[in-house]
């Protein structure tokens, strides 16, 4: 039975089963349609918080079973970025996703996905090579040639991923929706913390000084949706203002974009559709941020995650 509002929660709370190989974790996956019926799967690359149970959650709204894939991709990192500092711990990981009621962990080495190197790969098109892929070359054919592994894989009926890497979500929708793959692919709403900031695995990299700085993101965030709501529709004032939000901060963006939800293409006028994305290195870290601007959202009220 769906979780829908949660009361079951508590019944269900035992050591999700743990696969590390490919064919036993289709196996399983198999095993779990055929007993309980509809399959959702997390994808996430572990050291799991809050917005990783948010997804879990939804995932059980939609679904009878919930399965997570945990794997730090190395395909999706370019040189120099944090694949191996990037945060790891399985047996937290397996408490978290077991508290929250998940069925069944996939959670692969490197040489089970890649037992040799792989030479097809998922190309994203036009729209993987704005916002974060003019900065990450090849990180979103990294994405998806994972995720459809994934996919193929586990079997599911839903995929559920997070509004926060929006480009991803949508690059994954696409992907499903071109290739036919037989999954609803659900964006989940981005999670915040109390003062705002995005929940991100990266986020244990700041320090106390530079978290401060990072409020900077969802801070030109709500200024952009703020004058927005006022009338202004000129996307390039819009985005000055976030960048001038950023920099007050002391925070220089990568790039701050108002574009359309689908080519993610740049806009002239913006529309209540339209999205805000920033990113920006605060310290080493690498953070990304984004909402839509018309319609409720996760900066309307701290806290708030009721919209993207």
């Amino acid at each position: 039975m769906r979780d829908e509002g949660g009361s079951s929660r508590s019944s269900r709370r035992a050591a999700p089963r743990l696969e590390r190989r490919p064919r036993a974790a289709r196996e399983a996956a198999r095993a779990l349609r055929r007993e309980r019926g509809r399959l959702a799967i997390v994808p996430t690359m572990g050291f799991l918080h809050e917005g990783h149970l948010g997804l879990i959650d939804r995932a059980r709204a939609e679904a009878d079973a919930v399965a997570i894939s945990i794997f730090v991709n190395p395909t999706q990192f370019g040189p120099g970025e944090d694949y191996e500092a990037y945060p790891r711990d399985l047996d937290r990981d397996l408490e978290l996703a077991g508290g929250r009621g998940v069925d069944l962990v996939f959670a692969p080495g490197p040489e089970d996905m890649y037992p040799r190197e792989p030479s097809i790969r998922v190309e994203p098109g036009p729209p993987g090579n704005r916002l974060c892929g003019l900065e990450r070359p090849g990180h979103f054919s990294g994405v998806l040639t994972v995720v459809l592994k994934l996919f193929h894989i586990l079997e599911p009926d839903v995929a559920v991923f997070g509004r926060k890497d929006f480009q991803q979500s949508v690059l994954v929708r696409r992907m499903a929706e071109e290739l036919n793959l037989p999954i609803e692919v659900v964006a989940a709403p981005i999670v915040r913390a109390p003062d705002g900031l995005a929940l991100s695995s990266r986020n244990t990299y700041l320090s106390e000084e530079e978290r401060e700085r990072a409020l900077s993101l969802s801070r030109a965030l709500r200024r952009v949706r703020e004058r927005f709501a006022e009338g202004e529709r000129e996307a390039g004032t819009l985005a000055d203002l976030a960048r001038q939000a950023m920099r007050e901060a002391g925070v220089e963006p990568a790039y701050v974009e108002i574009v359309e939800p689908e080519e993610l293409e740049r806009v002239d006028r913006a529309a209540p559709e339209t999205v805000c994305a920033v990113a920006a290195r605060v310290g080493s870290t690498r953070l990304i941020d984004n909402t839509t601007l018309g319609g409720p959202s996760s900066l309307d009220d701290t806290g708030d995650t009721r919209g993207p």
